[in-house]
């Protein structure tokens, strides 16, 4: 056996062991018993079933070129191909779950606003709605850009540094009544993350239709606790309500979208409106939403449908990191900050998105809150939940979230017109 098949067949079997704990990321069940093992799955699922398309044709040219190397010519190399073609089997049953978002997204969308709910959007309006997906877009993973839009960056909304700024995504022509208007907080569990980092997909989506989007900081643990965080959000609400006409915003339909997080703080912001624990010294301002959309967030850190199995492990970490008080010294802190303890009729209409393997936040945790507020709220609420689709899934430019984010615009449109009704 020469240098080079020892070479080749090294580099093959290195491939499919890389390629294989990919596929098993998307695969494997999700680990809520530590927090590290399910950040760490999270990561390496994102990657693998949002770039599948990309990461399978790389694979295929490398494998290509082993096997030209006499990769074969040992037991080794044959085992390794062995392992990398079924692992391009769950790669391509990965992409199979993708192309099928647009399917259950908009069956979910008829199912709660109606089979013709698109008909109070105006035609001119309609013609943006498509589900269109480029072939680019495959192998685009970062490419989330409009070039007919324009961004105005580093705006305090409050005095506080760069926790308390944001940014400003907007049409280059905006019409004389202004725009409807996006809220994005981002994630990064309470305690890192930044404006300019997610959302960008809907985002720029809505600004080159028509929107103006909102991305705004906010103050981060373990610098601070709860209920900051949704202090600094009801304070970028009330900045809009403000100041936002200056800007070109028609700040009478103000949506709210966010993930993880900021799954979290968007639901949270959807049920409180006007809630005087949670906008000290804003009690004058509206802080209502007229839609919410979080994508896998938490809606109940008190856990009482025991949507997280270790919910124990989970509360211990939250309470050393974001809330500084554990449930039993401050159970009404917990409670405050729950989403589920809000629910109420007059809730906006709500469209969340979880994947179903996410390994960070239980899917049960949107299930369960879907459910609970269909029972109060007097709006539809909908409720997708996309296969495959592992945490943090829209942080790339991929098949699904391209989709999904199109289904956003659907539901956002809807709810807008619904609203307005002009």
């Amino acid at each position: 056996m020469d240098l080079i098949t020892i070479r080749s067949d090294g580099l093959l079997f290195l491939l499919a062991l890389t390629s294989a704990l990919g596929t098993w990321a998307i695969y494997s069940p999700p680990r809520f018993n530590s927090v590290n093992k399910a950040f760490g799955q999270f990561a390496f699922a994102l990657i693998t079933a949002e770039m599948a398309p990309f990461w399978l044709l790389l694979q295929a040219f490398v494998a290509l070129a082993l096997v030209g190397l006499s990769a074969l010519s040992s037991t080794l190399g044959v085992v390794s191909l062995v392992v990398l073609l079924l692992s391009w089997a769950g790669l391509l049953w990965s992409i199979r779950m993708s192309l099928a978002t647009k399917a259950i997204v908009e069956t979910e969308l008829k199912a709660q606003l109606g089979e013709n709910y698109l008909d109070v959007i105006p035609e001119s309006q309609r013609r943006k709605l498509e589900y269109g997906l480029r072939l680019r877009d495959w192998f685009n993973p970062l490419g989330f850009g409009k070039p007919d839009i324009e961004v105005i960056r580093d705006i305090n909304y409050q005095p506080g540094g760069i926790r308390n700024q944001l940014d400003i995504y907007r049409p280059k022509v905006i019409p004389p009544e202004g725009c409807p208007v996006l809220l994005q907080i981002h994630g990064g569990a309470w305690m890192v993350g930044k404006k300019g980092s997610q959302g960008m997909a809907l985002m720029k989506l809505l600004a080159s239709s028509g929107w103006i989007c909102v991305d705004a900081n906010y103050r981060l643990s373990p610098n601070v606790g709860m209920p900051v965080h949704i202090q600094d959000c009801k304070a970028a609400l009330c900045w809009i309500r403000k100041n936002g006409a200056d800007y070109g915003m028609d700040t009478s339909f103000v949506a709210v979208t966010g993930g993880s997080a900021g799954g979290h703080l968007s639901s949270l912001l959807g049920v409180t409106a006007n809630l005087p624990a949670l906008q000290p010294g804003m009690e004058d301002i509206d802080t209502s939403v007229q839609a919410s959309v979080p994508f896998y967030g938490p809606h109940d850190i008190t856990y009482r449908f025991k949507q997280n199995h270790n919910s124990e492990e989970a509360q211990e970490w939250l309470t050393g990191v974001v809330m500084h008080e554990s449930p039993a010294q401050n159970a009404m802190l917990w409670e405050l900050v729950s989403p589920l303890s809000h629910i109420r009729e007059d809730a906006p209409p709500y469209m969340l998105l979880h994947g179903h393997p996410d390994s960070v936040v239980p899917v049960k945790d949107s299930q369960v809150f879907s459910r609970e507020l269909r029972k109060t709220s007097s709006k539809p609420v909908v409720y997708a939940e996309l296969p495959g689709a592992a945490h943090g899934f829209d942080y790339l430019n991929s098949i699904r979230s391209r989709h999904a984010v199109n289904g956003v615009h659907r539901f956002l449109e809807w709810a807008r017109y619904s609203h307005t009704g002009k």
